[in-house]
């Protein structure tokens, strides 16, 4: 439990009639900002952890905006402090970074009698134990990772032993701690990231309302927002966390007992914990909350048993993938028969085709089903699904409808994949087992397509953000991204919450973003597969009339563009709706040209980058020595150079640049050697 804050004057019911910003001193100013801060947080724990605020909205919302005032006037911002919840800047890209102690995943069963099995297992190995119990979260597992009380990074689970940066996203999640009094100098926990029931059915119904797919389930809604690149976004969005346990800490723990007080005391939002003595008391748990599950505020799929102690956590160990010592009880899936009606397909925001089972509605555990996902022509195939068929459908993880099986085989045609996009009649080309749209001006697509035509690394027009981009779309004015530059100010002017000064400003915008380089005009295309690094690399290789005429072969003969690469942009630029759009957009005066280089410095150096380097973006980086002649791809091969190793790199690239005997750079050694030559 987080205790008050002693001696705070901003406890309760504080009076917020401050002075003037302009009459404190620096050290007047500090000292309230500590306090702001402290005070903050303990509400931020009574409202997101214990669900009991202790103050109005109003009250908090005039000492957080006091806060943030204080830090703008003395510079005294801290990554730390409550204000940065609200999200920063959009990121680049997620790093790789290595985890401070294996995620490993559980041995996993719905049945009672492997359950049993394990703990003869256990009791056989080190006698009679203690198990806690506890729920089985469906959401994105983290690693948190504190240093002298201060939070310093999130990292999703990835392969275990690395995974994906997500510390901005997850700072702003209201339940996570951003300093812990009292807390151990060093501690990394383990936690599941989640949308709460109840948020998710508010944030599909916000999408559907503007035209947007909705969200499959929480998990997937959790997984998607934790990895967007805008904190912004992400901020506004109802994620939630639960802490389960303790990977790694400096404290001394002898059990997981003492784990949860310990998680609890700093005032994480920890689950519940049910200790019992032995097995069937964990299938009794089970039971209980299999019953318990539909009132509940989050998705869990089953509950998870360990042993309590830590020194039998030790000598039973672990696998290269679980530990010996927990195991997940999963609670059975959520099943019913029906007839399938029709398959149609479903064009999804990225162009990707989804064949679609419309079912002859069935109520499966008190939801009605009526469509279900069949992923792919070839799960169509394979599980044998044909109009007219009984099915088995199952609510994988309690929430997405999934044909699983057919009963009786239906008397409807093979099922095949149309040549031509539903929606828009654009060509679709077939990646793998997945199946895409091909036009860029698709209307499912749009919306995406214009808030990535935008993007800061693409066209960098910043007025036009994702709310903008859906009501220009809602309103029928974009329906190709070429449509941006006929619009006019006297129709912005009118929309609503828009005026003759934003209308102005977003038209001022446009016009300057006609003086684009190639290499940020073929990124803000969209292409499929082609990101900032490959489109440098294609501008570096072509004209855009060029490029409109390569063929798969002039385009393998690029660096860092493999067979799939290749397909992609030759699709792309092989689709008279595409070649159209940017015609179009050259007609409105975009004619985008090669970046001038810098010198001939770096020619024929190729550098591999993983980790960051202080003081610059990925992105900056690649472009500074590409203008100086150096090839920057995202891969290590024979052929590369120098591998510069920035800070929390992956662990991948060095394994690879050590068998291929690759050349490291560090920070430092990359700035003498490399930077120097061009500064």
């Amino acid at each position: 439990m987080v205790e008050e804050p002693v001696d705070n004057p901003y406890l309760r019911d504080p009076d917020t009639s401050f002075a003037p910003v302009s009459e404190l001193t620096e050290a007047e100013a500090r000292e309230q900002v500590e306090r702001l801060r402290e005070v903050i947080a303990y509400h931020d724990h009574r409202y997101y952890v214990e669900n009991d605020p202790a103050v109005a909205d109003r009250t908090y919302d005039a000492l957080f905006e006091r806060l943030q005032r204080l830090e703008d006037a003395f510079d005294l911002h801290a990554e730390t402090s409550p204000t940065q919840r609200v999200g920063g800047e959009p990121l680049d890209e997620l790093e790789t970074i290595e985890h401070v102690a294996p995620l490993l995943s559980l041995q996993s069963s719905g049945d009672a009698e492997t359950i049993r099995e394990f703990d003869r297992r256990i009791r056989e190995s080190v006698g009679n134990v203690d198990y806690a119990a506890e729920p089985k979260f469906d959401g994105l597992s983290v690693e948190l990772v504190y240093e002298d009380g201060h939070f310093e990074r999130a990292v999703t689970r990835g392969d275990g032993t690395e995974g994906e940066d997500v510390s901005a996203n997850v700072r702003t999640i209201g339940s996570v701690p951003l300093r812990l009094p009292d807390a151990p100098d060093f501690l990394a926990v383990r936690g599941e990231v989640y949308m709460p029931r109840s948020g998710f059915q508010a944030l599909n119904e916000r999408r559907v309302e503007r035209g947007d797919d909705a969200f499959a389930n929480p998990r997937n809604a959790a997984a998607g927002t934790l990895r967007l690149l805008d904190p912004e976004t992400v901020a506004d969005r109802p994620l939630d966390i639960f802490v389960y346990d303790v990977l790694l800490t400096s404290a001394t723990l002898d059990s997981h007992t003492a784990a949860v007080d310990l998680l609890t005391d700093l005032g994480f939002r920890v689950g519940e914990t049910d200790i019992v003595a032995d097995v069937e008391g964990v299938i009794d748990y089970r039971d209980r909350l299999l019953d318990a599950r539909d009132d509940l505020e989050y998705e869990i799929d089953g509950i998870v048993a360990k042993v309590v102690d830590y020194g039998a956590r030790e000598e039973l160990g672990s696998t290269a993938r679980h530990p010996r010592w927990a195991f997940a009880y999963k609670f059975p899936a959520r099943t019913g028969e029906t007839t399938v009606e029709r398959i149609v397909v479903q064009v999804g925001r990225t162009g990707k085709l989804t064949p679609v089972a419309l079912l002859d509605p069935v109520d499966v555990t008190g939801v009605t089903i009526s469509r279900a996902t069949l992923h792919n022509v070839g799960q169509v195939h394979d599980v044998g699904v044909r109009e007219g068929a009984t099915v088995r459908i199952e609510r994988a993880g309690d929430v997405i409808p999934e044909v699983v099986e057919v009963v009786e085989a239906g008397d409807g045609p093979r099922f095949e994949m149309p040549d031509a996009c539903p929606v828009c009649d654009g060509s679709v080309v077939q990646e793998g087992e997945h199946h895409y749209c091909t036009n860029a001006s698709c209307p499912a697509q749009l919306r995406r397509r214009l808030q990535h035509f935008c993007s800061r690394d693409a066209m960098d027009i910043e007025g036009l953000g994702e709310q903008a981009a859906d009501q220009l779309v809602e309103e029928g004015l974009v329906e190709s991204l070429a449509d941006l530059y006929d619009l006019d100010q006297e129709t912005l002017a009118a929309l609503d919450g828009w005026g003759e000064q934003s209308a102005a400003n977003l038209l001022d915008e446009l016009e300057a973003s006609k003086d684009i380089d190639l290499a940020s005009f073929v990124y803000a295309l969209g292409i499929r597969h082609v990101g900032t690094e490959r489109a440098r690399a294609l501008a570096a290789a072509f004209s855009l009339d060029d490029l409109l005429e390569a063929s798969v072969e002039d385009l393998r003969a690029v660096a860092d563009v493999g067979p799939e690469v290749a397909e992609s942009v030759a699709a792309y630029v092989d689709n008279p709706a595409n070649v159209g759009m940017i015609e179009r957009l050259r007609a409105a005066g975009i004619e985008p040209e090669r970046r001038e280089r810098g010198g001939d410095e770096l020619d024929g150096l190729t550098v591999v980058f993983t980790g960051s380097v202080p003081g610059y973006t990925r992105s900056e980086l690649a472009e500074r020595l590409e203008a100086h002649g150096a090839s920057v791809t995202s891969s290590v091969s024979g052929a590369t150079d120098y591998l510069v190793v920035g800070e929390n790199p992956g662990t991948r690239k060095q394994e690879q640049a050590d068998a291929e005997g690759v050349e490291t750079l560090d920070s430092a050694a990359f700035e003498e050697r490399i930077l120097a030559r061009i500064d």
